[in-house]
């Protein structure tokens, strides 16, 4: 497996170029898993469902399964949070996992910038970056830029800079 993140301040567009980046990789025959990270607690669950009362009652796993889908909902129980390594390792084999967060992280990372978010660029403080997908010119990056709607372009960066892990 190899892995990538897309990196950016908030309003930047990463969920929006994931959506668009995932049916071309897997029209080129790369099979495609995300890892999200969330900055707030999130639930998967919903209250008064068998699964909540299973989770809230206590069980470390819940296992949710049925003819179109399974998760598992794992709760930390006050034990640290897990490492991206440690998350990668419960995902199935897959080509590329594109990882959205997790941008302190020491991993290669393509940079998503939009001029109207008024947001500094993360490059080049963060030399994990291997480039930046923008809306606007960057005369003075120190990596590869290229146009946020040039999805084909952008692809081919992610493949050329994901690494093994």
């Amino acid at each position: 497996m190899h892995i990538i993140g897309l990196a950016g301040w908030s309003g930047s567009g990463k969920t929006t170029l994931i959506k668009k980046l995932i049916p071309r990789l897997i029209a080129r025959g790369i099979a495609v898993s995300t890892l999200k990270h969330a900055h707030h607690g999130f639930d998967l669950d919903q209250p008064g469902k068998d699964s909540f009362f299973h989770r809230t009652a206590g069980a470390t796993e819940v296992i949710i399964s049925s003819a179109k889908r399974w998760a598992i909902l794992h709760e930390l129980r006050e034990q640290p949070e897990w490492d991206l390594a440690a998350l990668v390792g419960k995902m199935s084999a897959v080509d590329l996992v594109l990882v959205e967060g997790f941008k302190r992280d020491a991993f290669p990372k393509l940079e998503i910038h939009r001029i109207a978010n008024g947001k500094p660029l993360i490059h080049p403080e963060d030399p994990h970056i291997v480039a930046v997908a923008s809306d606007s010119a960057l005369p003075a990056a120190q990596v590869p830029v290229v146009d946020l709607n040039d999805i084909e372009a952008i692809a081919d960066l992610l493949l050329k800079h994901a690494v093994p892990i």
